[in-house]
């Protein structure tokens, strides 16, 4: 491909919105006479919404009952589209609701046991007088806790609720479904049992404390949407606590798959990864996590922005050395110099920052062929539509264009492997090897400008992550045992 600086000819791009976002189920009562659905049909296209499922219900000599669906573009204008329907002549809504709720009544998620009990017998093998048993065996031999219960396959999602999703401090009360969907993705796509944990305490003190005192039951500690930078002394000091592992998800999950993105990415457009520059954009959990993982995978160039503009700015050598304490190299009051000035000559941007930072023309300052990840949530540092024409690969946290960058691509394997182990921790070496594990699940012949990351349903994603984390751990010393009947030798 030529220099980015040309602007490339695309087919044009409509943002739809996230329609899915506020898909309405509606029952109408209709009077029976020809044209009345059309009336309804018309009503909603007028509004620039989009119809989906159309059922009947009943139908009588005079009245029709059907349930539609259909995608609005906003809460608001799902509301406008009923009242609308409500006010036509012949047309009366019987009841109105929002899928997405209705998927979230009574919760996501249950606990199911293994087998029923149905007999005395039964009871008494699973519960007293059998289960003392097993008790008094694991309280002499405590290692026999990961045979005999659900610690072995356990993750706790713990949360605080300060920093749900790209919404702010909501509290742990809210953070709660958000949870539940992540312990369903855990369940769903690594077969691992996770429970949700929402705390009604921001102090990190407390935090630490209570993590502790629930850590024999799990395997694995999943912290999530915890604010920076408390997060930061959070997840080290239960790490250092703990012998179990602890990640912080919005961290190193992140910064698996932008490292594997990039491989990728590089292979596509013939660089490799010590000879590009890269500048960071958003220094919270995510940014400095990645900034981390980046250095320890070789990078020789690499620079950092916040809000106030270029804010890390080392050279290679100090970066490497404190890239365990990269905090304290980051100076977020004393810029010196705007994000506008670090893009210049920059091979690659990594945005994990706030939308519509970007414009087309910033792009024309970084090297030819840049590579942008705009991975902001949920609106990108920069639109697709503007940023193709002048960049050779984009890459956001969007599902509706290509190289969709998501966490669920990394954590389920992650956990995954580490548990097979019975891993202590995840080290930096296990997070490398998940890197690239996830970037060598599309063969190179397969690799395009549009296809630098696997989808979040390739079946081949958690396994081969799983595996090569289980692999790192035991190379680092940090793996309790070998699955029996498994080889973790590489292929």
């Amino acid at each position: 491909m030529g220099s980015s600086r040309t602007h490339r000819k695309r087919p044009p791009i409509q943002d739809i919105g996230p329609y899915s976002n506020y898909r309405m189920a509606v029952r109408l009562e209709l009077i029976q006479q020809p044209g009345m659905f059309a009336r309804v049909a018309s009503l909603i296209a007028q509004e620039g919404a989009s119809l989906g499922a159309v059922d009947l219900v009943s139908a009588t000599k005079t009245k029709v009952i059907r349930d539609i669906t259909f995608d609005a573009t906003s809460e608001a204008h799902a509301q406008r589209i009923v009242e609308q329907l409500n006010a036509l002549p012949g047309v009366k809504v019987l009841s109105a609701s929002d899928r997405i709720f209705l998927m979230h009544l009574g919760g996501k998620i249950q606990v199911a046991s293994k087998f029923q009990i149905k007999t005395r017998n039964t009871l008494s093998m699973a519960y007293t007088p059998g289960v003392g048993r097993v008790a008094q065996a694991i309280a002499q031999h405590r290692e026999q806790v990961y045979r005999f219960t659900c610690k072995s396959n356990s993750v706790a999602v713990v949360t605080d609720g300060s920093a749900v999703l790209g919404l702010g401090n909501l509290g742990p009360e809210a953070a709660l479904p958000v949870m539940e969907g992540k312990v369903m993705l855990f369940q769903q796509f690594a077969g691992i049992d996770a429970w949700p944990i929402c705390l009604s305490t921001q102090d990190p003190e407390e935090i630490i404390r209570v993590v502790t005192a629930i850590s024999p039951g799990f395997g694995g500690i999943n912290l999530e949407d915890i604010s920076a930078p408390r997060c930061f002394e959070i997840e080290r000091r239960l790490q250092a606590a703990l012998d179990i592992p602890v990640m912080h998800d919005d961290q190193h999950g992140t910064a698996v798959v932008v490292l594997a993105a990039l491989l990728n990415a590089l292979k596509v457009t013939n660089r490799q990864l010590e000879d590009v520059k890269i500048l960071v954009n958003g220094l919270g959990a995510a940014g400095i996590a990645c900034s981390q993982l980046l250095l320890a995978a070789g990078v020789t160039s690499l620079k950092g922005c916040d809000k106030k503009g270029l804010v890390l700015d080392e050279d290679i050598e100090v970066l490497r050395e404190h890239r365990d304490h990269l905090l304290s190299l980051i100076h977020y009051d004393q810029p010196r110099g705007s994000l506008t000035d670090a893009l210049k000559g920059v091979d690659v941007f990594i945005g994990l920052s706030t939308g519509n930072v970007l414009k087309p023309e910033d792009l024309q300052l970084m090297a030819p062929d840049p590579i942008v990840f705009a991975l902001a949530n949920p609106d990108p540092e920069i639109a697709p539509e503007l940023a193709l024409p002048y960049c050779r690969i984009y890459a956001s946290g969007r599902s509706d264009y290509p190289n969709q960058s998501n966490n669920l691509l990394a954590f389920p394997g992650m956990f995954r492997g580490a548990l097979d182990v019975q891993a202590r921790t995840i080290n930096e070496t296990m997070q490398l090897a998940a890197a690239h594990a996830l970037a060598h699940v599309i063969p190179e012949s397969s690799l395009s400008e549009e296809y630098i990351i696997p989808s979040v349903f390739d079946r081949r994603v958690v396994t081969r992550v799983a595996k090569a984390v289980a692999q790192a751990a035991q190379k680092t010393g940090v793996a309790r045992r070998v699955p029996k009947h498994e080889s973790l030798e590489e292929e």
